[in-house]
């Protein structure tokens, strides 16, 4: 066994793995001394000891503060990755203490938000009324990185390719195909057949550059001889695209089933075009080999559930 793995599985104790995340969060000595109630020598001491274990750099230390080496950015990744499993398992244990049925933190794209996982967590919440889903909306660029420190059990979203990797356990749930939105009183809903070189000109909120969708959607324009709108917003999250929708007012570019729930409501309406093009498919993303506490895979059965029951 080498020494960086006898360190990782023996020698490191639960202090030390705060001792790093807190460093790596505040960046100076005396902040982690007050928020770890220690004194600023017992900080210098743990950290020392910590590097004398694994025989590297970890922190570069200098009157403006600390910074993370190369190693110190891995071995902190390491001790988020370690301390979420910890919270996890403790919140579980307490949930079954308590009578409760524990908790799943999940990271949720647009795509699947208002109506895939909001029905799977009204199941989850029929079957186990006091458990907690914790829910953080974004893109994959942005939640992925908590997956794989295991602050996020699961994500469900577009299973886009660019993202796929090794460590990542996809299944794919349903295809989403993708439409343009307007706000009721915006001039272009007054058209009865609108066309691409009708909308063309106008302001828009789009997903961001790196997204399928966003790609496809110039590909659309191209197809029809036209330059993809400049006049952009650009943004993964939903409350943002429904607000420059209303307000700007701009056109929105969301999936299917999240723009008839929303115009169901009256808050969008969407326009007559024909956008025939392939997107990944929605699915949920696990990180392979972590085991699934007990409310994660009942959330993921309710996935399942919401979409064989469509």
């Amino acid at each position: 066994m080498s020494d960086i793995d006898r360190v990782l599985r023996s020698n490191l104790k639960l202090r030390h793995l705060q001792l790093l995340v807190a460093l790596d969060e505040f960046r100076h000595i005396g902040r982690v001394a007050d928020f770890l109630s220690l004194t600023q020598p017992a900080v210098s001491k743990m950290l020392a000891e910590i590097e004398r274990m694994f025989d590297l750099k970890l922190f570069l230390r200098s009157t403006r503060g600390t910074e993370p080496t190369a190693y110190g950015d891995t071995v902190v990744r390491f001790a988020r990755s370690v301390l979420a499993d910890y919270g996890r398992t403790q919140d579980e244990i307490a949930a079954v203490e308590s009578g409760a049925a524990g908790r799943v933190s999940i990271g949720a794209m647009v795509v699947a938000t208002p109506e895939l996982l909001a029905n799977a967590i009204q199941l989850l919440k029929a079957r186990s009324p006091n458990s907690t889903a914790l829910v953080e909306e974004g893109d994959l660029k942005r939640l992925l990185p908590r997956l794989r420190t295991g602050e996020l059990d699961l994500l469900v979203g577009r299973l886009e390719p660019g993202y796929a990797a090794p460590d990542l356990d996809t299944e794919a749930l349903y295809d989403e195909a993708m439409c343009v939105v307007a706000a009721p009183t915006h001039p272009v809903c007054s058209m009865p057949t609108p066309q691409w070189a009708d909308i063309a000109e106008l302001a828009w909120v789009v997903p961001p550059p790196w997204a399928s969708s966003r790609i496809k959607l110039n590909q659309m324009f191209y197809k029809h001889g036209l330059n993809p709108p400049a006049d952009l917003i650009e943004t993964a999250s939903f409350l943002a695209t429904l607000t420059f929708v209303q307000q700007r007012p701009a056109l929105g570019y969301l999936a299917h089933g999240v723009a008839r729930h929303f115009a169901a409501q009256g808050l969008l309406k969407v326009l007559p075009l024909e956008i025939p093009i392939e997107l990944p498919p929605v699915g949920i993303i696990t990180l392979r080999g972590r085991i699934k506490t007990p409310t994660c895979q009942q959330a993921i059965e309710c996935l399942r559930q919401v979409v064989d029951g469509q």
